[in-house]
């Protein structure tokens, strides 16, 4: 009897061992470039079932605050149709974001509650919650491996991600992590019927100052046949960005006083 518990102490041991190790890789990717900030423009593609296309271009700043939490402002640029929205995330460790997004057509600034999480984001396949995901709290999800294979010629370890809030978009998502450079290639998203619902796709990987970068990232809506693609342009890491760029009073004038 007391060898049996034994074993079943060393069993219960290796699987929580084995969760601690899956964690750990996913936060390495999530943190995987180190910088001060990071500042980009973006062409966005945003294809409809039935292949026509409409192009965006926008920018993204990124910094961390004080307590080391990420806070990213994206601002669009053109068609005249969303140029001037504005959209502020900050990270909240262990809590959902914090979320506002600025409407010319309304004129004010408006916030996201975490219950709009699966809303899409300015029409396109990006939902809110998928625009904050890069920086998502490890510690809210059960992270477990589910196997190692080979992705594109790259030897990844594959993860499996299931959200311990119930109220979270997806009920699982599962993602391939390079071995030896911890980037993520790919990232498969499941509803909660367990239907396989989007892919996020990452790729045309290049050394930026230093630093190994995808510049292109693709959400495909599988359900809906849709998809937005994200081509980077220019990259930089380490650039200067004023504190007052992420307020929600630079979401509103789009001037850092």
């Amino acid at each position: 009897m007391k060898k049996v518990c034994f074993m079943a102490i060393l069993v219960l041991s290796a699987a929580l061992l084995s969760a601690q190790d899956a964690a750990a890789l996913v936060d390495a990717a999530r943190n995987r470039i180190q910088a001060d900030t990071v500042s980009t423009r973006s062409r966005m593609v945003i294809t409809g079932k039935n292949g026509s296309t409409t192009e965006r271009l926008m920018d993204q700043f990124s910094k961390d605050g004080p307590q080391g939490n990420n806070r990213t402002i994206i601002v669009f640029q053109k068609p005249a149709a969303v140029a001037g929205t504005r959209f502020l995330t900050i990270e909240n460790p262990k809590s959902a974001d914090d979320r506002w997004i600025f409407l010319p057509s309304l004129g004010k600034v408006r916030r996201i509650a975490a219950s709009e999480g699966s809303g899409s984001f300015v029409g396109t396949d990006l939902s809110y919650d998928d625009v904050s995901s890069a920086s998502r709290d490890v510690s809210l999800d059960n992270h477990r491996l589910l196997r190692e294979e080979t992705l594109n010629g790259s030897a990844c370890y594959v993860i499996e991600s299931i959200p311990k809030d119930s109220g979270y978009q997806y009920s699982r998502m599962v993602q391939w992590i390079d071995k030896s450079t911890s980037v993520t290639h790919k990232i498969e998203m499941y509803d909660k019927k367990g239907t396989l619902v989007k892919r996020l796709e990452m790729g045309a990987l290049k050394d930026i100052q230093g630093r190994l970068t995808p510049m292109q990232t693709k959400m495909t809506t599988l359900t809906a046949n849709t998809a937005t693609t994200i081509y980077v342009d220019i990259i930089k890491y380490d650039d200067p960005i004023p504190e007052t760029v992420f307020t929600t009073q630079y979401l509103e004038t789009g001037r850092a006083r």
